[in-house]
């Protein structure tokens, strides 16, 4: 302890901020934007560079003093930063929040983000067939709550009883992260073992008055009684801790998050994880054998591979509900024709669920939206396949499919065809969208053709074959004009430069075009990025 203090003892500006912004996230990696890399430093260096495998060094902080330091560049950070989650990290993405060259003190600097085994949206993190769940544990003596949340598809559950049957939600969902008490460990390693990556919150977070704001504020209600959940007092707190810590991890934009589901537990069998273990079913004792799920699993989909992981974890004990499916797959082997038809276009849907929760948490690509339009034309003939098919289950599937026409076609308008995966670079929002837009557009985009004009037009007027039009930083676009023609200059062309064989004259016209196409492209990627 008393060489980190001296580490600390005489620091740069920069180490300075560091440490303010570190002591801010102790548990967690900071990667610290610096220029072009994010950069780890002290314990979190060493970490991070056994982890991803990259090198540690130096560098001076302050008089008599260094800091271990492992960098890497920013635009790595998609294949670094799942690297550092997987191995069990918690990770603060801490950016420049101002253009270094507006401010001529540090850079502001914060972190934008808080990565964590159960709260990701990042692809290059998530498994696309499997669910990415969250889980938050509430125990009493005998009886404990429990609240599962995939954030990355808005997915939010909960349920409460004895230790036992908690056991076999825990096994069957397979939470990436857990969340409990942190007085209650010893107890919650007890009950429910230590396979678990977990994090332990303080215990004013669990308490029943304060889960119940935070979940009425979430979801702008008087009361829970609409969820079905309002008499599970245990569950309850355990789901007012999951979002309690998204506010921690500044997790703030979770409008997908749409409603809390009780899981029901007369619904189900139960399977407990020796069941779940022997019986093979996620995966297998024998190196190299196969799991049920993976024998099975022929969706077309990742949305469709999660659910069918959820129905074998949880099988069901309704009759009914059994017979209704089996109809489904039954007809499915009686119109063989449809069955492919019906594959054909739901490959197009890719992970939508994810996509629609991208929308939501202010993620998503361009490209990617272009992805939503694609999945949504696709629903349109998947829902009167269903719809006039002879079955019913179908039918009701069909019934609920909603291709959400309006927002296919502002997206099919106001989105370029082929749009670059980042908004910063342009070409991303439609013709005809904004005026403003189109007119920057033709001026930077269509200035060879303006310049070549304007040349013809000059060459015509002066009778100076060999003049040419070109641009240099020192006074920007100019006319070169040889020696032996200089005198059909006209009288307003202003000289700038004598060369030796030549000389060099602007004209108004010139810097009035200069004018209008310096800037234009910054314009341009300035008014994509504001236009909603």
């Amino acid at each position: 302890m008393a060489k980190k203090e001296g580490k600390k003892a005489v620091q740069t500006p920069l180490m300075k901020q560091y440490y303010s912004i570190k002591d801010k996230h102790p548990d967690a990696i900071l990667l610290f934007r610096v220029g072009d890399f994010y950069e780890t430093f002290s314990d979190d260096a060493i970490k991070t560079a056994e982890i991803l495998g990259i090198t540690l060094t130096r560098r001076a902080n302050g008089a008599a003093s260094y800091v271990e330091l492992a960098g890497f560049p920013h635009h790595a950070l998609d294949t670094y930063l799942p690297k550092l989650v997987r191995a069990g990290q918690r990770v603060a993405v801490c950016d420049q929040l101002e253009d270094p060259k507006m401010t001529k003190n540090i850079v502001k600097r914060g972190v934008t983000e808080l990565v964590t085994p159960g709260v990701a949206m990042g692809d290059n993190v998530l498994e696309h067939k499997e669910n990415n769940f969250l889980a938050s544990v509430h125990m009493d003596k005998k009886v404990a709550g429990v609240a599962f949340l995939d954030i990355s598809t808005g997915e939010f559950l909960t349920a409460e009883g004895r230790f036992e049957y908690i056991d076999k939600l825990l096994n069957g969902f397979k939470p990436k992260e857990v969340l409990f008490e942190k007085s209650k460990r010893s107890q919650f390693i007890e009950n429910f073992g230590d396979k678990f990556y977990t994090y332990g919150l303080e215990d004013w977070v669990f308490t029943e008055d304060s889960a119940h704001d935070r979940l009425l504020k979430h979801f702008e209600t008087k009361s829970l009684k609409g969820y079905g959940v309002h008499n599970l007092k245990y569950g309850i707190v355990a789901a007012g801790a999951v979002m309690h810590y998204l506010d921690l991890t500044q997790h703030n934009r979770v409008q997908h998050i749409t409603g809390l589901s009780r899981i029901e537990e007369d619904k189900y069998v139960w399977l407990d994880k020796f069941t779940i273990r022997n019986l093979e079913l996620f995966g297998t004792v024998n190196e190299g054998g196969n799991s049920l799920v993976s024998v099975i699993d022929k969706t077309v989909s990742p949305m469709g591979s999660r659910m069918l992981k959820r129905w074998v974890a949880l099988p069901l004990k309704e009759v009914k509900l059994i017979e209704d499916r089996l109809s489904a797959v039954e007809y499915f082997f009686k119109e063989p024709d449809f069955k492919e038809h019906l594959e054909d276009l739901l490959r197009p849907v890719g992970d939508l669920e994810r996509l629609v929760s991208k929308v939501a948490v202010g993620r998503i690509s361009p490209r990617e939206v272009v992805q939503v339009k694609m999945a949504l034309t696709a629903i349109e003939p998947i829902k009167k396949g269903c719809e006039d098919s002879s079955n019913e289950t179908l039918k009701g599937i069909g019934e609920q499919l909603n291709p959400c026409v309006s927002i296919r076609t502002r997206i099919e308008n106001e989105i370029a065809a082929d749009p670059p995966v980042q908004i910063n670079k342009g070409n991303v929002i439609g013709e005809g969208v904004s005026e403003e837009l189109d007119e920057l557009r033709k001026i930077a985009f269509s200035g060879k053709d303006y310049l070549n004009n304007l040349v013809q037009r000059e060459i015509e007027r002066t009778g100076i074959p060999s003049l040419k039009i070109s641009f240099n930083n020192v006074f920007g676009y100019y006319i070169e004009v040889r020696n032996t023609h200089k005198d059909k200059v006209p009288e307003e062309w202003i000289r700038k430069q004598t060369l030796v064989n030549a000389e060099r004259y602007i004209t108004e016209e010139l810097k009035e075009y200069e004018a209008k196409i310096l800037g234009a492209e910054e314009k341009i990627l300035t008014l994509e990025t504001t236009i909603q």
